[in-house]
Parts: structure tokens; C-alpha cells; sequence
């Protein structure tokens, strides 16, 4: 166990149990034998797997830490989803569900979540066909999926009263919210992020369209 890399952990996501930072080390090992085979993330990626991919997803924690039901849109290789599945695991009712069409990417996140333990469900099916079969989550989120004129109207039919969209976007982000803005109203927070670079969270409530 890497004391650096569990404080660091602890640092963006808040407290996090020695026994499920083991969990997120396996993954991250099972994560990079996978990638060799199906090109999960660009392998110039993965000597920054850590810092890169798993502690910018693990920050979401700190912005929801009571929510339980989270939906994952475009899991690809599981960040943020199958991430903040283990780190929920020990929580009585949590649930995440992750929608990831490409077959073999589903295939690497049903196998490492299993072998975790992990409250989740993978859906292998396009994010638009799910619309109905997954009730509304407290949480949404989406990392490298789609700008944000094209990802809310994937993400607005699991809109509920409660429901809040917790989106990593890299910085054109506020071009993106002002494309936007001529067809969707929602209230927003933007969270610096913890994992460092130029990326935030875009916290978004209240969605609805123009």
C-alpha cells in the first residue's frame, strides 16, 4: 500500500477506509492488464493513472458524499463510475448504475466491479435506449462523453426535483455553458478541480428547457 497515494485519495474524496483503497489498487492493476488488450484509455495515460483518471474521479465524493443512487453516463473505462462504486460500497443502499455501449468496455467493468464487490450495474447499451429502465439517481455523471449542448438532453429524462449533474469538463467549459444557454435553464456551481489542472465540476440543478 502506497501511504502517498492513499493520502492523496483521502486529500480530494475526504475520509476513505484502508480496506477500500486496496479495493481501488486492484482495480487500478486489473484496469491496466485490460488496457493492453482493449485500448480502455490511451496508454500514455496510464504511468498517471492515479492522479489522472482515478483521484479526478474519487473528488465527486466530497461534492455528494450522502447520495446513494448515482447513474454513470459513458462509462468507458469506469471513471468516474465504477470508482465511485467502490468507493460507496460500504454504504447500506448505494447503488451505481454505468452506461457503457462498446461490449468490450462493459466486459472490463462487469469483471472488475464483481471482483470489488461493488454495489453497481452495467448497462451495454446505448445512454438513449436506458432512458425509462433506469429510474431518476440523486447523481449524474459524465466524464469525456459529449460537450455539454449534447449532453443534457441525454441527461434531462432522469431530471427529478432532487437530482443533480456532476460534470468533469476541461477549460472551454464556459463556452460550452454559453452555447447552452439559448435553449436550457438550470442553476450551476462550479467546483475547481481537486485533482489538478485546468478542469472543474460543473454542479447542475434545476435543468429544464427554454
Amino acid at each position: 500500500m502506497s501511504a502517498d497515494r492513499f493520502s492523496a485519495l483521502q486529500s480530494v474524496s475526504g475520509p476513505v477506509s484502508r480496506e477500500t483503497y486496496v479495493k481501488l489498487e486492484a482495480f487500478a492493476e486489473s484496469f491496466s492488464r485490460w488496457n493492453k488488450r482493449i485500448n480502455l484509455v490511451a496508454s500514455s495515460t496510464i504511468p498517471d493513472l492515479w492522479e489522472r483518471h482515478i483521484l479526478d474521479s474519487a473528488q465527486l465524493l466530497a461534492h455528494a458524499r450522502d447520495a446513494l443512487r448515482w447513474l454513470d453516463l459513458g462509462s468507458g473505462g469506469g471513471f468516474p463510475g465504477a470508482i465511485m462504486a467502490i468507493l460507496l460500497q460500504d454504504r447500506p443502499g448505494a447503488h451505481v448504475d454505468l452506461v457503457e455501449s462498446n461490449r468490450k468496455k462493459a466486459a472490463f467493468l462487469q469483471t472488475a466491479l464483481a471482483a470489488a464487490g461493488a454495489p453497481a450495474l452495467v448497462h451495454a447499451r446505448r445512454i438513449e435506449d436506458c432512458h425509462g429502465l433506469i429510474p431518476a439517481p440523486e447523481i449524474i455523471t459524465a466524464r469525456a462523453l459529449a460537450p455539454l449542448n449534447r449532453l443534457l438532453p441525454l441527461i434531462e429524462p432522469w431530471i427529478a426535483r432532487d437530482t443533480r449533474a456532476l460534470l468533469h469538463k476541461g477549460r472551454d467549459y464556459q463556452r460550452e455553458i454559453e452555447e447552452c444557454r439559448v435553449a436550457w435553464l438550470f442553476d450551476l456551481v462550479e467546483h475547481p478541480s481537486k485533482a489538478g489542472g485546468d478542469g472543474v465540476i460543473l454542479d447542475i440543478t434545476n435543468l429544464r428547457r427554454l
